[in-house]
């Protein structure tokens, strides 16, 4: 009976691996085989602040059609890494959310995203969603230039508020309320990058109204400058 149960699960999780998998033992192969179709990890990068409607991963994904997300939520729902749940009343909508395997993803998502900024062929002007934003800044984080900061800077995109907490050398970053911040930035994403990482003098987005900012103002000068862009390969 324990042999006929141990036969059925393994059967069961080739199935699940069936769809184009390489066969092969390597970790990351295996890796491949489970986030590796098109889609799949920018939609749990999109998770990594927390839970999300089917909507929203939409609109922070506007190259994906309806059709294809359903099948990434599926397949990642399937694999373990997120999971579907039903909001209580009044909202009675459903989120999806990364499993704590799922989370686990961020820094491989860092890796990745700091091998690939030194790509020559890495265009920093295409469009760039919240979630992807303030993932950056714990992924160029250079603590040597936070030397003695503490500070909560607050940004406001679109309908999402994030709160991005330097202390002790650390960056870190949460979906949450902007209660406390010493500076906001208000505006697209896009933006708030230009001046992060394209060098566009505050003064000049915010004088265009491309950006706001609120606070502090030295504060958020000073904050622009925390992330380096690695060298080009």
């Amino acid at each position: 009976m324990r042999l006929e149960k141990i036969t059925k699960k393994r059967l069961a999780e080739k199935s699940i691996l069936s769809v184009r998998s390489y066969d092969d033992a390597c970790a990351a192969a295996h890796a491949l085989d489970l986030i590796g179709e098109r889609w799949a990890l920018l939609v749990m990068r999109e998770l990594m602040f927390g839970p999300k409607r089917f909507s929203d991963l939409r609109a922070d994904l506007p190259g994906i059609s309806a059709n294809v997300l359903t099948q990434r939520l599926e397949r990642l729902e399937e694999i373990g890494a997120l999971k579907r749940r039903k909001l209580p009343p009044p909202a009675a909508s459903h989120v999806y959310e990364l499993t704590p395997w799922g989370y686990e993803i961020e820094s491989v998502l860092g890796v990745l995203g700091r091998w690939a900024a030194r790509s020559p062929l890495h265009d920093p002007t295409l469009p760039l969603s919240a979630a992807s934003l303030i993932l950056s800044f714990k992924t160029m984080f250079d603590a040597r230039r936070a030397k003695g900061l503490n500070a909560r800077i607050g940004f406001r995109i679109g309908d999402e508020t994030f709160l991005v907490r330097i202390h002790g050398g650390k960056c870190d970053a949460a979906r949450q309320a902007l209660d406390g911040a010493d500076v906001v930035f208000a505006g697209k994403a896009t933006a708030i990058a230009a001046a992060v990482y394209g060098g566009a003098p505050l003064k000049a987005l915010i004088a265009k109204k491309a950006l706001a900012v609120e606070g502090d103002r030295r504060l958020a000068e000073r904050f622009t400058g925390l992330f380096p862009l690695p060298e080009k390969a």
